[in-house]
């Protein structure tokens, strides 16, 4: 694995091309008004501003200058906004892509740098609008979802061990429909708290599904964390629900000093009754470890497993999961011909932040059947891990925080050997190409 973890000074990690972007800024004024506060529109305030759970809004010069420093050491680590995939390797371009640019991370730490000034109130961009907590983000784009599924309420006390509720919920059909795009999330702001992740499991009859061949099932319907909370499937795919199907939930529940009673709600968005997309995507759990996970104490793991396409597929994101000892992901494609494709690298996993990794409408890689995709995990169960509660302790597989799991959650659309002899013409490899996609 490639050692990223070290934290390069300003001017050297923000030097390209022969041209250093910091050197650039040397007799440029930042302001906060002018350079900084469109930054924090666009990157930032989805998630700190008043009505959300992050510690502090960022919405103001009032609200944000108390804690430049704290913004500065978090964006020149790139721990904010939350992006922690390797930038020098793999696919770079996301549909969902929140990461600051070199020119902006340049930007916030020339203006820290210079005692954070306002400057100019007339330069302050307007107030950013942003919906309501009860607004479904999605309803901007569809219009309000045709139905919300809701689990059973749960109440967590203040203190215990971590709870994972499994109800059940059916879905409201009774013809089958075609799912374009789905939102999930806690039911309010204080659920958040206590909420790690949800799973909606899609439960409902598939004829020829094995347990060998997952992708002759259902699937995972959504999975709801910190960092993502929907998918948008491509134009003419979708995820198939028959009548009679129902959710069946999985939330990890933990203490957060007072109780709080919440539940789950996941919003659908329909196909119009009648219209079928040519293609099916599933929401499949591929794993980085096969038998036993044993992480010794005071030590560095490494575990792998390996998944064969059994048809033609396109790979639509990429999702490592992990828990507290995870340190880094890799998902890569071992292509037919022998040759092997780094797909996407998460150099420093944070389990605070279950980051879905989109890709961009022409990155997503299509590869053909016979592809085995491997799947890597490292884990550091030692003092060198801050998120570590305990180097001590031997650590084996389980669902529990401070066990340990290695996963990645990928939807996989398959398609036809004809659509991929297609798509191949067209995007024919070439050195530096992910798979059959855009060559570099």
């Amino acid at each position: 694995m490639p050692t990223k973890f070290q934290v390069l000074p300003l001017s050297v990690a923000l030097t390209f091309s022969g041209f250093s972007f910091a050197a650039k800024l040397e007799n440029k004024a930042v302001t906060f008004a002018k350079d900084v506060a469109p930054i924090l529109q666009e990157k930032c305030e989805e998630c700190h501003r008043l009505g959300t759970a992050a510690p502090m809004s960022l919405a103001t010069y009032q609200e944000t200058r108390p804690w430049a420093k704290a913004i500065k050491e978090r964006v020149v680590t790139r721990n904010m906004p939350p992006w922690h995939i390797d930038k020098t390797v793999g696919i770079q371009h996301f549909q969902n892509d929140r990461s600051l640019t070199d020119d902006q991370i340049a930007t916030i730490v020339r203006w820290v740098d210079s005692g954070a000034p306002l400057g100019d109130a007339k330069d302050l961009p307007a107030p950013k609008q942003w919906p309501r907590e009860e607004t479904w983000q999605l309803s901007k784009q569809f219009g309000e979802p045709d139905f919300v599924i809701k689990s059973e309420a749960y109440t967590m006390p203040a203190h215990g061990q971590d709870v994972w509720w499994k109800p059940a919920t059916a879905i409201p059909i009774t013809e089958a429909r075609w799912v374009r795009a789905v939102e999930m999330r806690p039911g309010s702001t204080a659920g958040r708290r206590i909420t790690h992740h949800a799973l909606a499991r899609l439960d409902q009859d598939e004829p020829g599904a094995t347990d060998e061949d997952p992708l002759g099932g259902p699937g995972l319907l959504m999975e709801w964390a910190i960092g993502k909370q929907f998918d948008i499937y491509r134009p003419n795919t979708g995820k198939l629900l028959l009548p009679g199907a129902q959710i069946r939930w999985d939330v990890h529940m933990h203490a957060v000093g007072e109780p709080i009673r919440d539940h789950v709600e996941l919003a659908i968005y329909l196909y119009p009754k009648g219209e079928v997309p040519k293609y099916r995507t599933r929401l499949t759990l591929m794993a980085a470890t096969t038998g036993t996970l044993d992480i010794p104490p005071n030590s560095l793991a490494q575990t792998q497993a390996f998944h064969v396409l059994r048809e033609p597929a396109r790979l639509e994101n990429f999702q490592p999961h992990m828990h507290l000892r995870g340190k880094a992901m890799s998902i890569e494609a071992i292509l037919p011909n022998g040759m092997t494709r780094m797909l996407s690298y998460v150099d420093h996993f944070n389990f605070n932040w279950m980051n879905n990794y989109i890709y961009a409408d022409d990155e997503a890689p299509v590869l053909p059947k016979g592809t085995i995709i491997r799947v890597t995990s490292w884990y550091d169960n030692t003092t060198a891990n801050r998120n570590n509660p305990d180097p001590n302790q031997w650590v084996g597989y389980g669902d529990r925080t401070v066990d340990e799991m290695g996963h990645a959650w990928v939807n996989v659309t398959n398609v036809t050997e004809q659509d991929y002899k297609e798509y191949a013409a067209k995007h024919p490899p070439a050195a530096g190409a992910y798979g059959f996609g855009r060559a570099r």
